[in-house]
């Protein structure tokens, strides 16, 4: 059993500030923040909170990009016992809508440069005021100015009725084979455990420097590269955008960051890149992590050639296991494998009958510890699917070895990760399904030299409609996030179908792998 040192976000900011005042918490751009200035931001965010009406257990929505303020707002929230919901920045319009109705938000803290998207969501929603971070000039009395608030004196010391470690921190928006979003439940304990878990198997302490430019709202980079460095002392580095990638390593070597996550498809292009002599020798990257999917042998080997310094390691999660699961350890690793349970946790391969299969056998993937979520949001028949006797289903397919590493084999699901970005194709094709002269389509993933899936859409017209592939993916682009606009478009008379009606798209995979459709 994993033991806690706190029952709350805000009581590891307190102990920072307390014992390390003037030490750098944040490092970002130019700045410094130490520990002690950034209490007294939550402290003073937290009090605005309470005067507008925010409770315990009320939802404050936050889309904001990778920033301080996304820290304050985050701490500041769970301070007063509300829940943070962080959203995925990259959505549009119809899709926060969709997430900040079902969570029932009261309040949406936003960033101007996304305002396009979000300002409706006052008419729209259940939201009742929104806090803009950035220069937004529409200031009112539903609209508020973060930088203002925050340069208020006055600030909330006072912590009536802390937070339990079993109470409700986070949810999680994670998309479900209904194609809309269910919003995963996750308790400080959840996120506790993944974050003193990855202390202990990365030897995490106050010396380390997280570079950050992976989204914060993802949820291994909340529990892992946010939550972790704040629980241990440890320090973040921000960096906002990712482009251009020269500026990340930059910031890397100028503000020594120690350890560093990114997806496999960064990986593989840092292997081919021209990375300068100084980066290399100069750099105190100790780790590098990856996840989201499999990163290959020659990877791994090409790595540890160009980074000498550095250990290149792979693991595995998902969002209702707040996220991690199992990795790689420094000192134990096995290639294609995701690694060893994280400390405490518990993972078994089953059968369709919940029988626990023999040692190298596939079959799907089962987690218990208290990493596992509280449950979905308002979806009890969901949440009785995925947990049974205290058993996350993953929906993986996976087999163990005689050492106790996981290697995972496909997914049970349709989901698609490109980019390190899961893509769910049921809601792509409800989209697609609204779209006049669409009588049928599927979406797949198909895997690029890279090893990353790139999106692709068949379409089945109605009879005697000619479509365009420019004109959909406009469509899309409207109703959609970038990322999840299908790269290609085919049109087909008749999609590959069972006797049931259900379209084959294992059928659909194999025509493409055999060129019949050019990828």
């Amino acid at each position: 059993m994993l033991e806690y040192r706190y029952q709350n976000f805000y009581e590891a900011i307190e102990h920072n500030a307390k014992v390390s005042p003037s030490k750098p918490i944040i490092f970002i751009e130019d700045r410094k923040v130490n520990n002690l200035h950034f209490k007294h931001k939550i402290d003073t965010f937290a009090r605005f909170l309470e005067f507008s009406g925010i409770k315990s257990r009320d939802k404050v929505a936050v889309i904001v990009g990778n920033s301080e303020e996304f820290m304050i707002s985050l701490f500041a929230i769970t301070k007063i016992g509300a829940i943070a919901v962080p959203i995925n920045t990259f959505l549009k319009h119809e899709e926060f809508e969709y997430i900040v109705n079902d969570c029932e938000a009261k309040m949406l803290i936003s960033s101007f440069i996304y305002s396009k998207e979000t300002k409706n969501l006052l008419y729209s929603t259940s939201v009742e005021k929104i806090v803009w971070t950035g220069e937004y000039d529409e200031i009112d009395d539903k609209n508020y100015s973060f930088t203002e608030i925050i340069q208020s004196q006055e600030s909330h010391e006072q912590l009536m009725n802390p937070p339990k470690l079993d109470d409700l921190a986070c949810i999680v928006y994670t998309s479900g084979t209904t194609g809309k979003p269910k919003g995963a439940m996750l308790s400080y304990r959840n996120i506790f455990s993944n974050s003193w878990s990855g202390q202990k198997a990365f030897k995490v302490d106050e010396k380390d420097r997280f570079l950050v430019f992976l989204p914060m709202f993802h949820s291994f980079t909340l529990s892992i590269m946010v939550i972790l460095p704040v629980m241990t002392n440890s320090a973040i580095i921000i960096v906002k955008s990712v482009f251009p990638f020269a500026n990340v390593l930059k910031q890397a070597l100028l503000k020594r960051a120690t350890i560093f996550l990114g997806v496999p498809t960064l990986y593989n292009s840092l292997i081919k890149a021209k990375i300068p002599w100084y980066f290399i020798w100069f750099n105190k990257i100790r780790i590098f992590i990856s996840g989201s999917a499999p990163l290959s042998e020659s990877v791994l080997k090409a790595f540890s050639v160009k980074f000498k310094n550095a250990t290149l390691t792979e693991g595995y999660g998902l969002s209702e296991c707040s996220p991690a699961v199992a990795v790689n350890r420094l000192d134990k690793q096995k290639p294609l494998s995701v690694g060893l349970p994280l400390d405490s946790y518990e993972i078994k391969i089953v059968d369709d009958e919940m029988v626990e299969l023999p040692i190298g056998e596939v079959g799907e993937i089962i987690i218990k510890g208290d990493c596992v979520m509280q449950g979905y949001l308002n979806r009890p028949d969901a949440t009785d699917e995925a947990i049974i006797n205290g058993w996350l289903f993953s929906g993986d397919l996976g087999k163990m070895d005689e050492d106790g590493f996981l290697y995972i084999v496909d997914r049970k699901k349709d989901l698609i990760i490109s980019k390190g970005i899961n893509i769910y194709p049921r809601e792509i094709e409800e989209v697609l399904s609204l779209y006049e002269g669409v009588d049928a389509s599927a979406v797949i993933g198909i895997k690029n030299e890279l090893n990353d899936e790139e999106v692709m859409a068949f379409v089945q017209p109605k009879e005697d409609i000619d479509l365009g592939e420019l004109d959909i993916k406009k469509y899309l682009k409207s109703h959609l996030a970038n990322f999840k606009v299908p790269k290609h478009i085919y049109f087909v008379e008749e999609l590959p179908k069972n006797a049931t009606g259900k379209v084959l798209k294992r059928i659909l995979k194999e025509q493409v792998e055999k060129g019949e459709f050019n990828k």
